[in-house]
């Protein structure tokens, strides 16, 4: 597998009980880089990610991944492997401090990644690090999803809706701290912010009822007459 299909997903099919959510969806994530994928509530997008990392099963289709058949391992395989994965709703323990969720993402690695790393990346985490994450604000608890992630040194993050709940002066901080990531690592972004998404992603995908509706450079997609009608609810 090339540089330029280290992720590489074919036709993948998945469902919620009797319910299909995606038809046929394809996509190819580079080795270093970034993918939006867009679309308006209920699309599919966060079935998707979830399908990738293994919380829900694949009823069909192809994942390959680093140039290994990943489709039916489970998630734990899969995060040894090089995925991480940061989920829309809160993925922090609030009771334990800042110190103590850095430490739990370390302990659950394979090969544990650098505290001090991380706390460069995100340097307002250095100052609450005693503090019980349940009290950060909506963008500090971000970044502390972020960085746990960041600790099992991944080879591929998946990113749901990571400037979600977060007051708007921080967005720039985690929007240039996402294309720093970018340069080093794949990633894949969920986001409703669309400004954030097509600046740190070099493609997009754009998603309608489980269907790619669009696809191609951020730049033609932002352009696309369609955009507007697949993002409006």
């Amino acid at each position: 597998m090339s540089d330029a299909a280290f992720l590489d997903v074919r036709e993948l099919c998945t469902s919620y009980g009797r319910s299909q959510v995606l038809f046929g969806v394809s996509l190819v994530v580079p080795r270093r880089g970034a993918v939006a994928i867009l679309g308006r509530n209920g699309a599919g997008k966060t079935t998707l990610l979830k399908t990738l990392i293994g919380e829900l099963r694949a009823g069909a289709g192809a994942i390959r991944f680093d140039d290994m058949d990943v489709l039916r391992w489970p998630t734990e395989r899969r995060v040894r492997q090089g995925i991480g994965y940061v989920p829309q709703e809160q993925s922090v323990f609030g009771r334990l401090s800042v110190r103590e969720n850095l430490e739990v993402g370390r302990l659950s690695a394979p090969e544990r990644g650098s505290v001090d790393r991380v706390l460069a990346i995100f340097p307002k985490l250095e100052r609450r690090l005693d503090q019980a994450a349940g009290t950060l604000s909506g963008g500090e608890r971000k970044m502390l999803a972020i960085s746990r992630a960041l600790l099992g040194n991944p080879k591929l993050l998946l990113l749901d809706e990571p400037t979600e709940g977060v007051w708007i002066g921080v967005i720039e901080e985690i929007a240039e701290q996402l294309e720093a990531l970018a340069r080093d690592i794949a990633v894949v972004i969920v986001e409703q912010h669309l400004e954030l998404a097509l600046r740190v992603a070099e493609t997009a995908h754009v998603l309608d009822r489980g269907r790619v509706a669009l696809a191609g450079a951020s730049s033609e997609v932002r352009s696309d007459p369609q955009l507007v009608r697949y993002l409006t609810p």
